[in-house]
């Protein structure tokens, strides 16, 4: 059995201004350094053994707050190294280097686990564009599976991308009885939980991730769930 671990990344500061952010590279606030922390402290005990994240630096920052308290780093001196894609242009060999793999935390960053686009609305105030279109319809910009925002992503999109590399990329490692970390976004992981626990789509609008929330799922070498456990408040 091994233990796959999803968390949405702790509050960003344009979460705090009540902005559309979507792919906008905005850092944790202070309130989302302390929820991922507080996500550490629940996590310290656990032996991760690998860890994806999105591109995004609030994503990147709550796995490695995570990262930095887990009792096989502070206890082992395991340290998180950041794996770059080699296909990028510029890749210089960043994570090229000798070492000992038992020693290291491997952090994977792709794009395919980014928060979805959400086009014309991004940086634009949620509680604004409400009034200006109706909150029936941000609504279902925002929540439903299919309805693309202006200029944006649906979704359904989201799930296009997030989908395959999960199954070809994060289940396998869980398959093969390694406890994986998942730092990503509100979107990005409910499309992912979505496919995970069979949620249908008339369901998905109620399903709502809270920030720097862990959510535990057993998993078992066929990748089936066999236990789940959400450390904190519901979401």
């Amino acid at each position: 059995m091994s233990k796959l671990i999803l968390i949405r990344h702790g509050q960003s500061a344009w979460n705090a201004a009540n902005k559309f952010t979507g792919w906008v590279d905005v850092p944790l606030s202070k309130l989302g350094v302390e929820e991922a922390e507080k996500a550490a402290q629940k996590l310290k005990s656990y032996p991760i053994d690998v860890c994806f994240t999105s591109m995004l630096i609030r994503a990147i920052q709550t796995a490695l707050i995570c990262l930095g308290e887990l009792d096989s780093v502070l206890v082992q001196g395991k340290c998180p190294v950041i794996h770059h894609d080699a296909d990028d242009p510029n890749w210089h060999g960043w994570d090229q280097h000798t070492g000992e793999p038992d020693e290291e935390i491997p952090v994977f960053t792709c794009s395919a686990l980014d928060e979805r686009f959400y086009g014309d609305l991004q940086g634009l105030n949620k509680a604004k564009t409400a009034e200006k279109y109706g909150d029936e319809q941000v609504k279902l910009w925002r929540r439903s599976y299919s309805v693309r925002p202006p200029g944006g992503e649906s979704l359904e999109d989201t799930a296009a991308r997030t989908v395959p590399y999960f199954q070809s990329r994060i289940m396998t490692h869980a398959k093969a009885g390694e406890n994986v970390l998942v730092s990503a976004h509100g979107n990005s992981l409910r499309s992912i939980i979505l496919h995970l626990e069979t949620i249908s789509k008339e369901e998905i609008p109620q399903l709502e991730l809270a920030t720097g929330v862990p959510i535990i799922y057993e998993i078992n070498s066929e990748g089936g769930i066999v236990g789940k456990e959400v450390i904190g408040d519901r979401w």
